[in-house]
């Protein structure tokens, strides 16, 4: 059975990999190691078909040593412990490379079997993962690991990758080959920044496409068939997740309504509403706040309209809460008070409410002292008394500070006005 095309096209060298010019490119960090001929445990972290295992195969056979691939789903301690054993035998002469395949699946134990010998450095370890690092391998493997970050192709990289395989296909195919104009870059815009895919996609192509003697032709249209959503990588449990749901909420906080509604797009097309939706509440507090106080209530209704009316349907209401706020005036005010009152809390300390404060609605109350002395406001001009509310350990606090919006603005001048009268009164 002929392998898959991806694997036959493998880049041998580092000048054939397409894409991470920023670790592989002339000044890249990969490269420069390369040259000096040593390979030091790393991580490679990014979606898939970005090239990890290409260059960890690159990097090996360079270096002059024997690679050993294990995968973190199927592996198991005996598997490890095997490429441990091939150390005393011809093969592990010069040290051996284990290429580790979605690291994050082994176990703590299993990971631990690794240490001693990526201590000697009779082992080099090259891990890979799609997931988060930080958040998936054990601190013993990241603090011995350099890791590098993979970034998803561009499609001008990728169609470099199409066309060179189109040109291999058509010589294995023993035919001359055309493509309707834009295919090539259909592929690579549908594929998400993922060169394995966009070859599958190719190779599919080849498969279904009309041939008439030794000419081959690819249709647009076979094209958009089998990449429908082609270009969506996203689950709700991966950083691609919080990652969407980070720019989304960034771009309506610097209120660029275009790139937050294409974030929406993003996670409403992978088929998540209620992640938005909660995002979109927080939003309406934290970032636009009380410059615009109805605002909440705005993005309330409008999340109550799409949950109501649900998929595809709700992203008119979820599309109209952004816009709201982005073209809205923002205040940060709120969030910023709440944690420093948080932050006092925390601090502890004596945090006696004062007894004038204290609840006075039960019997044997002011036998206690509790709501003595207490003045109401509505008693008074403008329903305000001066009284100290705080515990007396945080008395003259301030935790909240007026917007430079309009309406905080106009907040803080009544605050002001009112606090004068008093001050006249006495």
């Amino acid at each position: 059975m002929a392998a898959p095309l991806a694997d036959r096209l493998r880049p041998r060298t580092l000048d054939d990999v397409v894409g991470q010019s920023h670790i592989l490119g002339e000044k890249g960090m990969i490269r420069r190691i390369m040259a000096s001929g040593k390979i030091p445990n790393m991580i490679f972290y990014g979606p898939p078909g970005t090239g990890k295992t290409t260059v960890a195969e690159i990097m090996a056979r360079q270096a002059g040593k024997k690679l050993f691939r294990l995968n973190g789903t199927t592996a198991s301690t005996s598997d490890i412990r095997e490429v441990i054993s091939s150390l005393n035998t011809i093969d592990g002469m010069n040290g051996v490379v284990l290429y580790l395949d979605e690291i994050q699946y082994l176990n703590k134990k299993q990971q631990q079997t690794l240490l001693e010998f990526l201590e000697n450095g009779s082992i080099t370890l090259i891990a890979s993962t799609t997931e988060n690092p930080y958040f998936y391998v054990y601190n013993a493997i990241l603090s011995r690991s350099t890791v590098f970050e993979f970034r998803s192709v561009s499609p001008q990289d990728v169609e470099k990758a199409i066309l060179r395989a189109v040109n291999i296909l058509g010589e294995e195919y023993g035919c001359s080959v055309t493509m309707e104009e834009g295919v090539s870059s259909a592929i690579a815009h549908s594929c998400g920044g993922d060169v394995r895919k966009s070859l599958n996609m190719v190779e599919v192509l080849f498969l279904a496409a009309k041939r008439e003697g030794d000419q081959l032709h690819i249709a647009l249209s076979d094209v958009e068939a089998v990449s429908e959503k082609g270009s969506l990588r996203y689950d709700r449990a991966d950083d691609m997740h919080y990652d969407l749901l980070s720019a989304l909420q960034k771009s309506v906080r610097g209120s660029d309504e275009n790139a937050a509604l294409h974030y929406l797009a993003r996670l409403l097309e992978a088929g998540d509403l209620l992640s938005p939706c909660r995002r979109l509440l927080v939003m309406a507090s934290e970032d636009v706040g009380l410059a615009y106080p109805q605002c909440i209530s705005i993005v309330k209704s409008c999340i109550d309209s799409a949950l109501q009316l649900g998929l595809p349907e709700a992203r008119l209401p979820l599309a109209e809460a952004v816009i709201v706020m982005c073209t809205a005036p923002k205040s940060n005010s709120a969030i910023c008070a709440i944690d420093a009152a948080i932050a006092d809390v925390r601090r502890g300390g004596d945090l006696s409410i004062p007894s004038y404060l204290r609840d006075g609605h039960y019997e044997g109350a002011q036998k206690m002292g509790h709501a003595i002395g207490y003045q109401y406001p509505h008693n008074y001009p403008n329903h305000y008394y001066p009284q100290t509310y705080l515990p007396d350990s945080l008395a003259g606090a301030v935790y909240y500070h007026f917007g430079d919006n309009k309406t905080e603005q106009a907040a803080a001048a009544y605050r002001q006005k009112i606090l004068a009268e008093a001050k006249k009164s006495k």
